[in-house]
């Protein structure tokens, strides 16, 4: 007798050990258990959705027992859409009454909550599919495009190159499904968004406009950093109608789910444009604009220095370099990067630290103080330092007290009592002494 799917995800949720759960998923592989693997397909893929929210827990006796085959057609009836509302829930229902209480509670509703609750993710999953070369039980893996710093890439400055705005917000992958008719938003990591409701019924408005299934890669603000991020997972009395969705990205949706869009950036900023009129007819949705430069011309290096500066002094969190004949991977890449603006400090060191763990009898960090633009800041820089820097400078701890180090960091900012401090401080050098000079 085949090995019941429900059987299995007892055994995952009771072995806590990572080794143990790879070994039932190697056993289940080996077994060839098609619908076990179909199942945890559809519960993890995070681009497959239910469009339900309530699933009832079966509390009556069993019933005769749900076929595989039969509940593949309420799933299929739920991610088109073809049953939403009443008609989902009664379908629902349905299905409960005929399955058995195990095979329900289990298996099946935990598939439609997205939820298996036995501690095994797509990437436990796809690790033992490929230590058994089994490719046809992997799970699709949700990821988006990410930037690299460019200041670890600067070769890559170089050639002509799209310039915007880094954002200070957060990520959103948002999906116009033009099959099934959803909008449906994500975190950069899968995660469903759900309280940006006005957003994404604003965009169901225009489906017939978008013509197929797009992916609209962007950032949603609004006037506080603060007050966004404390909204973005309530449960209740959401307050985020103030958000808007600034988007500087499109994909086709069936180009995003292989991982790469064939199209170079140039012609996908361009297909972002056709649908100006569309964001602008939401009232919550902008195209974030772009710069185009040749940082290989005197002209290009004035106009990059001139942008950064100007978005600077706007309040961005920096600028987004990016390559226009570049192709969207659903990857960290070069093709994009990201340059934040910085600011140097000269403070005067008022007292050594011993660090701890690794840096136990040695410099943890320099505690320094002085004033930038009339703010008396005081902060303890604890980065930057190299293993050398760590043990000459706690060797010589009684003649670095005093000295003018030179600390860079993203920004001054300001505590709850009225005193500032540094964004991200780190050391750059000691001034007045020569390179290599010993202190």
């Amino acid at each position: 007798m085949r090995t019941q799917p429900e059987y299995i995800i007892g055994q995952l949720e009771i072995h806590n050990s990572r080794l143990n759960k790879e070994a039932i998923l190697e056993s289940a592989m080996e077994e060839e258990l098609d619908e076990f693997f179909h199942g945890l397909r559809l519960a993890l893929d995070k681009l497959t959705t239910f469009g339900v929210k309530e699933i009832p827990l079966k509390e009556t006796d069993d019933g005769q027992g749900l076929a595989w085959g039969n509940f593949l057609k309420l799933t299929e009836l739920l991610i088109s859409r073809h049953a939403t509302g009443h008609t989902a829930r009664d379908a629902i229902l349905l299905a409960m009454e005929v399955s058995t209480k195990s095979q329900w509670n289990n298996w099946y509703r935990r598939i439609l909550q997205k939820d298996l609750k036995c501690g095994v993710s797509e990437k436990t999953v796809n690790k033992v599919a490929k230590k058994l070369s089994k490719p046809e039980y992997q799970v699709p893996v949700f990821e988006c495009m990410l930037a690299h710093d460019s200041a670890n890439h600067e070769k890559k400055l170089q050639g002509v190159k799209l310039l915007e705005p880094k954002l200070d917000g957060v990520r959103c992958i948002t999906v116009v499904d033009f099959e099934a008719r959803t909008v449906t938003q994500y975190t950069r990591n899968g995660k469903v968004l759900e309280n940006f409701g006005h957003i994404t019924e604003a965009l169901s408005q225009y489906f017939d406009e978008f013509a197929r299934s797009y992916v609209l890669d962007g950032e949603v603000v609004s006037g506080s950093f603060q007050s966004l991020m404390k909204q973005v997972h309530r449960k209740s009395d959401v307050q985020a109608t103030d958000a808007r969705l600034c988007v500087f990205d499109i994909i086709p949706l069936v180009e995003f789910k292989t991982g790469v869009s064939v199209q170079a950036q140039r012609r996908r900023s361009n297909m972002l444009k056709t649908f100006e009129k569309i964001f602008a007819d939401t009232g919550c949705v902008d195209i974030v604009e772009q710069l185009e430069v040749d940082l290989d011309t005197a002209i290009g290096e004035i106009e990059f220095k001139d942008y950064n500066a100007e978005l600077v002094k706007q309040g961005y969190e920096g600028i987004m370099i990016k390559d226009p004949s570049a192709p969207y991977e659903c990857k960290r890449s070069t093709s994009w990067l990201k340059q934040k603006p910085f600011i140097e400090v000269s403070l005067t060191v008022r007292e050594v630290e011993e660090g701890t763990g690794r840096n136990e009898g040695r410099l943890g960090a320099l505690v320094c103080e002085g004033s930038d633009d009339g703010k008396a800041i005081r902060v303890n820089v604890g980065s930057g330092f190299t293993d050398t820097d760590r043990d000459e400078f706690w060797d010589s701890r009684d003649a670095v007290i005093g000295q003018i180090v030179e600390v860079r960091a993203d920004a001054v900012t300001q505590n709850q009592d009225g005193t500032y401090s540094l964004r991200f401080p780190r050391f750059q050098r000691f001034r007045g002494f020569k390179a290599y000079e010993k202190i």
